[in-house]
């Protein structure tokens, strides 16, 4: 028979023991009701969102103008008024720069400005842009180099004297040869039907040829279909390239590819967008 061993314990350890789970239960629920406090009371906001990077680096578009506005001015003169210039470009000279930010026009002659925009753009310092304005003028298309930068209060400005610059770099087209041909007579025939449709304005006839929900936009000015040259899949698969001859009204003849997103519903090929998404 296994002997039987008595142990002596303190009164308060066994009543410890005892009331353990009740406390931690006190415990948890006082616990609890701190935290319900400190919600009440500062309430956890939301992080925001990083800014994508690409909002951050949209461009300028007051500055662009500022710098055109600016080419437009400096590079139209009349050799009769020489004073009218100093005054037109007075607003982007100011007291810094020479009268007419440094231009003097020659003793005879005149240039204007058919159109400019700017073409290129660089960043050689935080808020600064040096803009590459392309202007066609009456003596011919100039290329003009234009700094601005946003005072602290975000003013525009020059950063000095422009520069005339030669043309971006670039070089003759080079049409992709490696694409996969359309080997499909069905799909030829939809995209020869829809385009000439598309080209002519005939948007009920295009209708038959459009996918449901498909939105295009005609060209504003009707043109007519006179054939269907190469057509080729585009990377990736659903759209296809054809490369056309079209004719307007006057006689004019254009070369002209089209991109045309096309699917098959039903078996049956139809075209789902045609060049641009209007409604994006």
């Amino acid at each position: 028979m296994a002997g039987i061993s008595l142990q002596r314990y303190p009164l308060w350890r066994i009543r410890a023991r005892r009331e353990l789970p009740r406390y931690v239960l006190i415990a948890a629920a006082f616990a609890g009701l701190l935290a319900s406090a400190r919600f009440a009371l500062d309430p956890p906001r939301a992080v925001p969102a990083a800014v994508p990077a690409a909002s951050l680096a949209s461009p300028d578009l007051a500055a662009q103008a500022y710098a055109t506005l600016f080419a437009r001015r400096y590079l139209s003169w009349d050799a009769r008024q020489p004073e009218w210039i100093i005054q037109e470009l007075e607003p982007f000279a100011g007291p810094k720069l020479a009268p007419a930010a440094g231009f003097v026009p020659p003793p005879r002659g005149e240039q204007h400005v058919d159109w400019a925009e700017v073409v290129q753009s660089r960043e050689p310092a935080a808020g600064t842009h040096v803009y590459t304005v392309a202007a066609e003028t009456s003596s011919g298309l100039l290329y003009l180099t234009v700094g601005v930068t946003r005072a602290a209060e975000g003013k525009l400005a020059l950063t000095g004297y422009p520069a005339f610059v030669g043309a971006p770099a670039s070089q003759p087209a080079s049409p992709a040869t490696s694409q996969r041909p359309v080997e499909d007579a069905a799909l030829e025939t939809v995209i020869a039907r829809g385009l000439g449709n598309y080209l002519a304005g005939s948007g009920s006839e295009l209708a038959s040829d459009l996918a449901p929900g498909a939105i295009v936009a005609p060209p504003a000015v009707p043109l007519r279909l006179i054939s269907v040259g190469r057509q080729v899949w585009a990377p990736g698969g659903g759209s296809v390239m054809a490369t056309v001859q079209a004719s307007d009204r006057g006689g004019g003849r254009y070369t002209l590819t089209y991109e045309i997103d096309v699917i098959q519903v039903h078996g049956r090929w139809e075209i789902s967008a045609v060049q641009t998404q209007p409604d994006a």
